[in-house]
């Protein structure tokens, strides 16, 4: 049953149907937008990054399938062990391309290998390590540009690797959680009038 100047019961299930149709719809224009103002990356296939009011789209940082040797673990609490990003396979000469938009905050050595960092629109921070940079800080970087080469030791030896890391603020984040189709797609219902 259904009260005064309310519809049907399928009536409201149909206009939920509709509204989760219309947010499908939206996303997927959202989405067309952002790639072809975008334009095309490095490699040329669609650039993946659009910083249009601090949306930001995600690549991985390698030319390559990504393959992960080790994933991210987030630490019980901040000061905790964790492995805070995700190490992929890589060989040292490989290119390191910049995974989304931003600018070099950071190109330099710590302890004993090379870092670059890159702070995308959104305000997140990107590192990778162990590299040599070729991009120097202040450089500003589409998604999918040459920033570094893999070099030196890395920390998942006797493997070599590509460890990169996301910041948000002073918390690491899932790198991998950042690349489309990574995370699920939620639907809400829509609410009657």
């Amino acid at each position: 049953m259904h009260g005064p100047g309310q519809p049907p019961r399928a009536h409201r299930r149909a206009r939920r149907g509709a509204a989760a149709v219309l947010v499908c719809a939206a996303l997927a224009v959202t989405g067309a937008a952002a790639g072809s103002a975008a334009g095309r990356s490095a490699d040329g296939g669609p650039a993946t990054t659009s910083a249009q009011d601090g949306f930001v789209l995600y690549r991985g940082p390698l030319l390559r399938a990504l393959e992960v040797q080790r994933p991210f673990e987030a630490p019980p609490q901040r000061w905790a062990a964790g492995h805070r990003g995700a190490d992929l396979a890589a060989q040292d000469g490989d290119a390191v391309v910049a995974p989304a938009t931003g600018v070099v905050t950071f190109a330099g050595t710590v302890v004993d290998r090379g870092v670059l960092t890159i702070t995308h629109p959104d305000g997140r921070r990107s590192s990778v390590e162990p590299v040599r940079p070729v991009a120097a800080v202040g450089t500003a970087v589409a998604a999918g540009d040459v920033v570094a080469v893999v070099a030196g030791p890395a920390h998942c030896a006797p493997l070599p690797c590509l460890h990169w890391g996301v910041r948000e603020g002073e918390t690491y984040v899932d790198p991998l959680a950042l690349l489309p189709g990574a995370g699920p797609v939620v639907l809400l219902p829509a609410h009657d009038r």
